[in-house]
This record gives C-alpha cells, sequence and structure tokens, in this order.
C-alpha cells in the first residue's frame, strides 16, 4: 500500500464525539471506543469501522492571523487559542502564519512556520503552496478586514481559493452595512469556508440576514477568556500605585473610536462625589494609528484631563500588557469602563476579558456589550453622553452590594467563556468539519477551475519507472518523486512490474535508452522465491535481507499472474525460458489458497499462460480449481443487496469477477461467466458518484462490509487499476459498450474527474500520485501507484488500437 502523504507521517486521530447537529457547540462528550472482532481477508488483519464511526480529530491544524508579540487584539486571540488547543489536545500539532505589516517583521516563536507579508499578494500565495505541501489537515482563519491587503482585505482570497484542505474561518467583524468591497471579500470568504464561526448572537443574525449565510454553516462560540479567580480589587491595588483609590479601567489599544474622552469629560462630576477615583487608561496607541497621526490622539486626551484640572487623577500607561500583568491590571479594577463609539461592533476581547475577572462594567450600547451585559450583568450608558458616564459610575460607587452582585452575575456568566471551554468548542467544529469531508468530499476553488484532459490517453511516459527502478528491482515506495530506499523492495510490485514491463512489447518495448527492464523484474521473482517452501518472500530491506520467511497468499498470486503474462505475451525466449520453470514451481501451492482475491491473481496468471499454452492439463486442472473456489465463494457470500465473494470489499476488488469472467470465457462457462458479470455490475454501482457518476472506489481507511459504511477514503489508484482491467474483460465478453463506458470513467478517475477533481497521473514524470485524501492528492510516486497507472494507461491503448483496426477492415 502506497506511504502516508509526504514529508510529515499522519499521526493516528484521535477519536471523540461530535454535536453534528447544533449549531451553538457543546462540549464533546467523552466515551469508550467500540472494538469490533477483526475480519480475516488475505492473511491480514483489516480494521473495520463501526456502522456509525467516531469521529477523526484533525492531527495538524493551521491557524493563519495575527499573532504575539505584534500588538493587537488579533495577535492576542490568535495566541490565546492556539495555546488553549494545544492544552487540551496534545497529538493536534498546531501551526501558525501570522501577517506582518511591517518589512522587519516580529520576533515570533517556534509555533510560527510561515509569516505572510500583509500588502504583497505573492505572499498568499506562497502562504496557500507551503500549507497544501505541509499535509495540513485544517486551516482556521482569523478575519479581521484590516489586517489583510488588498480592497477590504481581499488578497486573503488568493489564499483560500488556492487551499486542498477544509476551512473554518473565525469572524471578529460581521458589518450589517458592508461596502461594497467588503461585501465582496465577505461573500467569498463564506463560500470558501465549510463553516463561520462568530462570538455573538448578533454576529450570526448579521450573517444571516445580510450574507444569506445558512444558520447550519455557522458556529457559536464565545470569546475566549483567561480562568481568572473572583478577587477582591485592593489585593492588586498597589501594584499599580492606586491602594485606597477607586480604580476605572480601560485598557487596549487607543484609537479614536475608542471614546475616551467622554470617561475624562465625566469625572469631574464623578470627583465631586468621590474624590479618591483615579481612571487608568493602559495600552498603546493602535499601530496603524501610531504611523498616520503618530500620539496625536493620546495628547488629546492628555490636553483634555488637564484643562478639566483632573490631571492629577488620569493615569496613561503607556504600555501592551502581558498576560500575567494585565490579569493584575483588570484585578485592581473596581469599574471597567468601554466607551466605545461604534455601535456595529460585534466582538470586543477587553470587555470579555474585563468579564472573566468579574468586574463591574460601564459600556456604551454596542452590540457584544448588549449581548454580554445582558440581565443586569453590566450597565449601558448612551453614545458620547459623559454625563449618563458619571451617573452609573457615582451609582455603583455608592452601592457597594449592587456593584459586588453585578460582579457576580457577571463572573458565573463567564465560566463558559475560559479558554479551555472555547477551545474544546473549536475542535468540535474542527472535527464535524474534516468529518464532513470524509463523507461529502468537495473539489476545491482551483482544482473545480483547473481544465482537465479527460477521454484523451496520455503518451507512455516511462521516466519515473525508470527513476524507481535499479539493480535489484523497483523500490516499492517513493518520498514525492524520489525514491524511498529506506522502505525497501517488495515483490507484489516487482511483479507489478514485470507485466507492464510486458504490456510494453506491444507497443514497442522499452524506448532507446533505457535498460531490459523486464529481465530485472523477473529475477526479482527468482531472488523472492524460496525453493524449500515453494512460496515467494515479499518484503526486502534495501540491503537485501528478507523481512520474513513467506510472503503472503496475495504476493505469491501477483507473482505467478507476472510470470503468466511473461509466458502468455512476450516473444523473447530468454524471458520465456526463465519464467518457465519458476512458473512450473510455484503453480501447487496456489493450488491450495483459500483467500479469494489471491486465487483471483493466481487464476489471472494461468489464463495468461492458457493463452500460449491452452493444452497443458496441469494448467488447465489449476485454473478450472481456481475458478470453480472463486465462484463457490461468490455463491457462498452473494445475497439480493450484496453481490460479492466475500462479506468485505477491500483492496483490488474488481480483480475477483475479472478472473472469473476470463476464466468463464475461456472455458465457456455461462455460469462463471454470469456471476462475474453480475459482480462487476454491482461493484460498478457501488463505485459510482451518486451525485456526479464518477468513479470512487472503495476508501482504504475503513473499506466496506456488510456491517460498516463505505469507506469514502483514501482513494487508491490500484482500484482504478482493477475496475479498468475488469470493464474491459466484460467488454471483451460481452460486446456491450455500456463497459467500455465503464473504464474510460475508471480511467478518468487517474485525469481527475473523481471526488477532488485532482489529476493522479502527474504527465512530467509520467508517475502517479499514491492516491486520494479527503481534502487532496497524496503526492507520493510509489511504485504500486505508478505501475497502476501504466497497466490501465496500456490496456486502454490496446483497446483504442482494436478500435482502429476494426475501423479499417
Amino acid at each position: 500500500m502506497p506511504l502516508p502523504n509526504a514529508i510529515f507521517q499522519r499521526k493516528a486521530p484521535a477519536l471523540v464525539e461530535v454535536p453534528y447537529n447544533h449549531a451553538e457547540i457543546n462540549f464533546p462528550a467523552c466515551q469508550e471506543v467500540v472494538s469490533l472482532d477483526p475480519l480475516i481477508v488475505e492473511e491480514r488483519t483489516l480494521p473495520l469501522w463501526p456502522t456509525h464511526p467516531r469521529p477523526l480529530l484533525p492531527s495538524r491544524v493551521a491557524i493563519i492571523g495575527n499573532y504575539l508579540p505584534r500588538k493587537c487584539g488579533i495577535a492576542t486571540f490568535t495566541t490565546d487559542l492556539c495555546d488553549a488547543i494545544h492544552g487540551e489536545y496534545e497529538a493536534t500539532e498546531l501551526l501558525a502564519l501570522p501577517v506582518n505589516d511591517t518589512e522587519e517583521g516580529y520576533g515570533y516563536p517556534d509555533r510560527i512556520r510561515f509569516e505572510l507579508s500583509q500588502d504583497e499578494l505573492a505572499s498568499y500565495r506562497k502562504a496557500a503552496d507551503f500549507l497544501n505541501f505541509s499535509n495540513i489537515d485544517l486551516v482556521c482563519l482569523q478575519h479581521e478586514y484590516g489586517i489583510f491587503g488588498g480592497p477590504a482585505g481581499a488578497h486573503i482570497l488568493e489564499l483560500l481559493r488556492r487551499l486542498h484542505m477544509p476551512i473554518v474561518t473565525t469572524l471578529h467583524t460581521a458589518l450589517r452595512e458592508p461596502n461594497t468591497d467588503q461585501r465582496i471579500v465577505m461573500e467569498e470568504i463564506a463560500a470558501l469556508s465549510d463553516r463561520l464561526i462568530v462570538m455573538s448572537r448578533q454576529s450570526r443574525e448579521i450573517l444571516q440576514e445580510v450574507f444569506h449565510v445558512p444558520i447550519s454553516k455557522i458556529d457559536l462560540i464565545p470569546h475566549g477568556i483567561p480562568d481568572l479567580a473572583f478577587t477582591d480589587p485592593a489585593f492588586y491595588k498597589d501594584r499599580f500605585g492606586t491602594e485606597g483609590k477607586d480604580v476605572l479601567l480601560t485598557f487596549g489599544l487607543l484609537s479614536p473610536n475608542k471614546g475616551l474622552e467622554n470617561v475624562i469629560q465625566a469625572l469631574p462630576n464623578i470627583l465631586s462625589r468621590h474624590n479618591n477615583v483615579v481612571y487608568v487608561i493602559s495600552g498603546v496607541t493602535h499601530p496603524h494609528v501610531l504611523r498616520r497621526d503618530g500620539e496625536k490622539y493620546r495628547q488629546s486626551l492628555q490636553n483634555l484631563a488637564r484643562d478639566l484640572g483632573v490631571e492629577a487623577n488620569v493615569v496613561f500607561r503607556n504600555r501592551f500588557d502581558g498576560p500575567q500583568e494585565l490579569v493584575e491590571l483588570i484585578g485592581a479594577a473596581d469599574i471597567y469602563i468601554t466607551p466605545y463609539k461604534s455601535k456595529g461592533q460585534v466582538v470586543s476581547g477587553t470587555l470579555a476579558y474585563a468579564l472573566s475577572a468579574g468586574k463591574a462594567i460601564i459600556s456604551t450600547p454596542y452590540l457584544h456589550a448588549m449581548e454580554l451585559l445582558d440581565d443586569e450583568r453590566g450597565v449601558l450608558v448612551p453614545f458620547d453622553d459623559p454625563r449618563a458616564i458619571a451617573e452609573k459610575t457615582i451609582e455603583l460607587l455608592d452601592n457597594g452590594t449592587a456593584r459586588h452582585a453585578m460582579r457576580k452575575r457577571a463572573y458565573l456568566y463567564s465560566r463558559g467563556m475560559v479558554w479551555n471551554c472555547v477551545a474544546r468548542q473549536y475542535m468540535a467544529s474542527f472535527e464535524r468539519v474534516y468529518n464532513e469531508r470524509l463523507r461529502n468530499p468537495r473539489a476545491t476553488f482551483s482544482a473545480q477551475n483547473t481544465e482537465k484532459a479527460l477521454d484523451r490517453l496520455p503518451a507512455i511516459k516511462l521516466d519515473h519507472l525508470s527513476r524507481m527502478t535499479d539493480h535489484t528491482g523497483i523500490v516499492e515506495h517513493a518520498v514525492f518523486v524520489v525514491p524511498n530506499y529506506p522502505e525497501g523492495y517488495s515483490t507484489d510490485d516487482n511483479a507489478r512490474a514485470l507485466i507492464v514491463s510486458i504490456l510494453l512489447e506491444e507497443f514497442g518495448g522499452m524506448p532507446t535508452g533505457l535498460p531490459d527492464l523486464a529481465s530485472r523484474y523477473l529475477a526479482f521473482l527468482w531472488l523472492a522465491f524460496d525453493p524449500t517452501t515453494k512460496r515467494f518472500r515479499n518484503c526486502l530491506s534495501y540491503e537485501r535481507q528478507w523481512q520474513e520467511p513467506e510472503g503472503s497468499q496475495d504476493g505469491h498470486g501477483r507473482a505467478l499472474w507476472g510470470l503468466g503474462t511473461v509466458l502468455g505475451r512476450t516473444k523473447d525466449a530468454g524471458l520465456r525460458g526463465a519464467a518457465g520453470r519458476l512458473f512450473e514451481l510455484a503453480v501447487p501451492a496456489a493450488v491450495e489458497f483459500k483467500s479469494p482475491r489471491a486465487c483471483a491473481f493466481a487464476l489471472l496468471g494461468l489464463e495468461e499462460y492458457l493463452e500460449s499454452f491452452p493444452g497443458d492439463r496441469a494448467a488447465l486442472n489449476a485454473a478450472d480449481a481456481l475458478a470453480g473456489r472463486l465462484l463457490e465463494s461468490y455463491r457462498a457470500n452473494r445475497s439480493a443487496d450484496w453481490k460479492w465473494f466475500e462479506n468485505v470489499l477491500a483492496y483490488s476488488n474488481a480483480r475477483l469477477p475479472q478472473a472469473l469472467i476470463r476464466a468463464g470465457t475461456r472455458g465457456a462457462n455461462k455460469a462463471m461467466v454470469s456471476a462475474g458479470l453480475e459482480a462487476l455490475d454491482w461493484l460498478a454501482t457501488v463505485q459510482r458518484c451518486e451525485i456526479n457518476g464518477h468513479f470512487v472506489p472503495i476508501g482504504s481507511h475503513g473499506f466496506y462490509s456488510k456491517k460498516t459504511e463505505k469507506a469514502r477514503f483514501d482513494q487508491q489508484p490500484v482500484e482504478a487499476c482493477a475496475a479498468v482491467s475488469a470493464f474491459l474483460q466484460a467488454y471483451r465478453a460481452t460486446g456491450k459498450g455500456r463497459w467500455r463506458k465503464e473504464a474510460w470513467t475508471a480511467f478518468n478517475w487517474f485525469l481527475g474527474d473523481n471526488d477532488l477533481q485532482i489529476a493522479l497521473y502527474d504527465p512530467t514524470t509520467g508517475g502517479c500520485r499514491d492516491g486520494l485524501h479527503p481534502d487532496r492528492a497524496n503526492e507520493n510516486q510509489g511504485a504500486e501507484s505508478t505501475l497502476s497507472f501504466l497497466m490501465a494507461l496500456l490496456e486502454m491503448r490496446k483497446l483504442e488500437e482494436s478500435d482502429i483496426t476494426d475501423s479499417k477492415s
């Protein structure tokens, strides 16, 4: 089987339950894993999923968004989110991709793997390539219009369009009255994203009413907060020189839309009643404001405080507080105030943090504040109304009992917003998306817009076959297009390679300059055969050490298939002589095989041999015995809704009906031909997309049995190859054009007519990618995959040649 996608190996996925039918994510339940008795197929234990498989967690997640030490709210949020997910799910690897707004960038931690340049469109393309290359299971985008380049941050679309994996987008802004550019960007982000996460009910309503996003696509997850203790403000005041004072606090990046001047204007009235009040304004000026206007806004606030005579009661802390210092600063406040001017603000991280500490809060009625401070968890005042701010501040300072009750309501409400809870809800959203892709794959934007050369046979290109073959034989695996020598060789693949090299003879043999590969593959089979046990060994290390005393029945059957193909087709007397003796030695063991799949492989080899030596009574008896065993197996397992040879569809499935049809045709056995055609017809239906009609092979991640759901992934090239061969066998047996169409449908899978609309065949190398994951192709081009494509291509070319011959006659 092909290796997992290079270069990073996939970790074993974790399992948890996911609340599929809820827009507001609840905490995933922790339940026992259901175990099943193993099913023995071809001497291997195949793990089968239960009828309702438990969801898989993505093992590699990339989060795109600003990151500390950049000074902004998105950076703090992204950093906290990554830390929280890592704390709850250590097995999930997290990568972060921040956006730099300066050429020099920032001193990021090790979690940062790639940095985007805000206004450089090419960096967004490179970031997409990096993510696709790095085997990321899922991308989570932190979206705010202003942190990306282009009109309304449109550059981020260039990245999203190119991604192969699922996308979950967290929206930090949702505008009820977007301009044209903002609407275009948001509508495309919504279309490209598998799910959207919002932090307020108001945001969810805006997405539904303004951007027409269905509620089923939206998850409501609150802004995360630290898990702070409910403490007396006096505990921290000495650290800020405010002991004995009543502390009013606003923190965050300074900008004119924060409305801090309204609190300063309220101070004279407040101080007339409570002369020990101090107003702490903590935070640096927003970097973009600083570059545009310098410290103009901060200076205007300082001038206002001086003019009102409250300069001694206003403390400006021009610094970006770290997490621990921020905890202490919020803890020291008696009243937290957010006097913001923008009614449409749907998220406020500073407000959420104040709530987490159980602060008494006064706020203007922007959307997020109206939601969080409902049910008397805070006090709302009109926009730009210093008098109202003064009145509510005095009321709270006058009535300690009411203030404490408000604090307690806020604190208790916020317990469901602490970061570990939020991390679980994010992961529930991630796994919902990840598993939805497993069940219902979709082509990416780029794949949908890539032209595909369907219904056309590529030229025969053997560059990669030659690259993968050394003096021992064909190497089993590859890392991308490079032979993976540490994985060694297998008899399975050398048998396949031998078949391909013989089929090539019918098209002129090996091109000039290439060695005689058939002799190398045949020599490998001789090396693999143990004259004592009369069985083929399978796995050979690169140092030429056999890894097991005896290979599988499958491997033995494939070796016989390769040898039979040499004897039945080649004109090279030397090859026939070498293959003949080995074939004779290996047949007796195969006659005893009980595995239907191994019987089919061996039978295909015997049928190839009998094409040239139809009078060999021993070979005829062996073929009839294996064919009879296949027919018996079919009859024993067949039912009205399960027309198959076993109680499981596993791998190389179509080889079973192909062998039975071929044997039945040779022996004029109508029962065999009929059973083979019936099974193949049923398999064709099972492996057909219900919506678009393209070929969908049984996935290797669970297969398909009478007791399990059909696995959609991973889809392997060996299945498409087997289907092409079987459909062409049915065409030759019946002459019905339906089977030709089925063969083309299966072959087009290689060319991009598949679930992901991605071509598996690589025309630059002549190789074939190792299969389809739920979100991307496996970019390794191993032996099995490349040989499967070449075998299917050669068989389709043979069909094309026969069509030309028929048209001339």
